[in-house]
């Protein structure tokens, strides 16, 4: 058993001075992936902090540029039931509810979502040999059962993937992250706030030790009018993406005028490439423009033994979701889907 202190904070500062920049020391909010990674010994802490009495982070609130900005302690639930993000940003709500359970939901929190760590079974596995868990010791899933492992971005030290199917439309939404720490305050563009695994594969995302994420904004723009999540899985509730897309689009007389698409479960951070969303602007929503795009955003992907599958997966939803993304109402419960 890992013996801890325990201390509740009220403000962000004495969570900031409580985590004092050591790595042993954790904070800790719904706590429904660190308390898994300390039950199995894959993390230790000396101390937590717990940060859900900080009542300025708990909110959902309208900026005056027109966005919208999340409290980072606001719940998983609460955010995607949110009136206002239901209206205005319905690609993030739909993908917030396609993620876990909802007991899970009720408890999670959106700056939690962001920190939460791969589900690599060797990640879990303290008797294998991992890079992102042990660096140095290896990468057990390269010639191990890597099936639900990256096509993108990986590198020779780590295939995990970033399991969020929240941060893959915020990614698509370009939201930016807000932190705080012991040399105050930053804003963080969301495309650059998780890493690829490179040679440092146990750095999931750029936070310095002793920061904390305070909120996450949200550009004035919701593309509310055309938008899709698609998450495609092994079963059909209560598991991580195999490949998830989210998709959305701007459209005016007939073309595209802006275009995003994210993808989730393909890589060590949610992937997204301005190339194929810049190939699609000024073009018309076919089903042959999306196939070119798919083509510019698989671009380099590669497979190992068991997850060669995922490349064609990856292409054929990128293709259907685009396509989904035209008429959101074949979404709902029912509906005939989109061809």
């Amino acid at each position: 058993m890992n013996n801890f202190s325990y201390i509740k904070v009220s403000d962000t500062q004495q969570a900031i001075a409580e985590l004092n920049g050591d790595i042993r020391n954790k904070a800790v909010a719904g706590g429904t992936n660190i308390n898994d990674l300390l039950k199995y010994f894959v993390t230790k802490a000396d101390k937590l902090v717990d940060i859900n009495p900080i009542q300025e982070s708990n909110s959902i609130i309208r900026l005056d540029d027109g966005g919208v900005r999340l409290g980072a302690l606001h719940t998983n639930a609460d955010t995607a039931y949110d009136p206002l993000i239901e209206e205005r940003y319905p690609l993030l709500s739909k993908a917030i509810l396609a993620g876990a359970s909802a007991q899970i939901r009720n408890m999670a929190t959106n700056g939690g979502n962001l920190m939460q760590r791969t589900r690599c079974y060797y990640f879990y596995d303290i008797n294998t040999p991992c890079n992102k868990r042990d660096p140095g010791s290896g990468c057990s899933a390269i010639s191990g059962h890597n099936r639900i492992h990256a096509i993108l971005g990986q590198s020779e030290n780590c295939i995990a993937v970033f399991p969020s199917d929240m941060c893959v439309a915020l990614a698509a939404l370009n939201a930016e992250v807000n932190i705080s720490g012991p040399n105050g305050e930053r804003k963080l563009p969301f495309a650059n706030f998780h890493r690829l695994p490179g040679e440092t594969p146990h750095l999931d995302n750029n936070l310095i030790h002793g920061e904390v994420i305070t909120s996450i904004d949200l550009p004035a723009e919701g593309f509310a009018k055309n938008y899709s999540y698609l998450k495609l899985r092994d079963r059909s509730s209560y598991s991580f993406a195999l490949v998830s897309v989210a998709s959305a689009f701007e459209l005016e007389e007939g073309s595209i005028k802006d275009a995003r698409i994210a993808l989730g479960g393909v890589a060590h951070k949610p992937w997204r490439v301005l190339e194929a969303e810049d190939f699609l602007k000024q073009k018309e929503p076919t089903r042959e423009n999306f196939s070119q795009a798919a083509q510019i955003i698989l671009k380099g992907a590669f497979g190992y033994e068991h997850n060669n599958f995922k490349i064609e997966l990856a292409n054929r939803a990128i293709i259907r979701n685009c396509i989904m993304a035209l008429n959101p109402e074949s979404q709902r419960p029912g509906a005939k889907p989109s061809r």
